[in-house]
């Protein structure tokens, strides 16, 4: 896609809230950009159902606390694949680890400034230019690759993988480096990228950047961390657990069902450590 076609491609969005306030609050901050079209509103759980499913948006700003039904709830029977990009809206912080568990973009907690709304917006853009360019990527291989069953078998598509990864700091946007990364841990609901000493925390569930970060690169060796493979000096054991020692002498947990895939990972670039045999 082009960036000419990236800009006129309007952005349809739902809102579901039951404030009327809180819509018109939104409503407001989303009148002000060129590119996206408000398609519908909802002011329950099950019209805000009704409408995902009838109107099809490309995102949902959508209530935790609504009657009928909750927005989780929404989510669950509309199903986690089939929601479009969607952010949660709440009166609660509380709330923003299951917001995140059900696959939630971002999730704003009210009152919420217009910076914060803005930078959950710049996610979803990237969000969904992600999944178009791998839509786009997964057609054309169906349409020139050759099928697998066809003799020696096709490769998969390539891993679409970010070569940055967009931090806020002080009110400011930056870019990190994936290449910079030492390693990757869990901070509550977010993630937290450790480069060259600092750490940068970034408003994205530990799974949505594991599958968007290139595979053949980074491993995930324990639900709270995720580690490049090259940054891997050895394995060991420490008090009856088996950590990874990285090259800048952090140690990172590795769960007992994560161990046997890092180590073939490893084979290829770390022999095995002795103190494991």
């Amino acid at each position: 896609m082009s960036d000419t076609g990236a800009r006129s491609r309007l952005l349809r969005v739902l809102i579901a809230d039951d404030e009327p306030l809180a819509r018109a609050r939104i409503e407001d901050l989303l009148r002000g950009e060129g590119d996206v079209e408000i398609v519908g509103q909802a002011d329950d759980g099950p019209e805000a159902v009704d409408k995902i499913r009838s109107l099809r948006p490309d995102l949902v700003f959508l209530d935790i606390q609504m009657p009928g039904q909750t927005g989780i709830e929404v989510v669950a029977e509309i199903g986690a694949e089939q929601m479009p990009a969607t952010v949660f809206v709440t009166a609660y912080d509380q709330h923003a680890t299951k917001a995140f568990e059900v696959a939630a973009v971002d999730y704003l907690v009210k009152p919420f400034d217009d910076d914060r709304f803005a930078q959950a917006l710049r996610r979803v853009r990237e969000r969904i230019r992600l999944r178009e360019v791998e839509e786009m990527t997964r057609r054309l291989l169906a349409a020139v690759g050759p099928p697998a069953a066809a003799g020696i078998g096709a490769p998969g598509p390539p891993s679409i993988s970010p070569q940055r990864i967009q931090v806020e700091s002080r009110g400011q946007t930056r870019f990190v480096a994936v290449a910079d990364i030492d390693y990757i841990t869990a901070s509550g609901p977010y993630a937290e990228l450790h480069v060259g000493g600092q750490t940068h925390l970034i408003r994205e569930r530990m799974q949505a950047l594991e599958e968007r970060l290139d595979a053949d690169r980074f491993f995930r060796i324990h639900r709270s961390a995720i580690v490049p493979l090259d940054r891997v000096e050895s394995l060991r054991r420490k008090n009856g657990e088996v950590v990874a020692h990285l090259r800048t002498g952090v140690e990172l947990p590795v769960a007992r069902n994560r161990r046997e895939e890092l180590e073939r990972k490893l084979a290829a670039v770390v022999p095995p450590s002795p103190d494991l045999k």
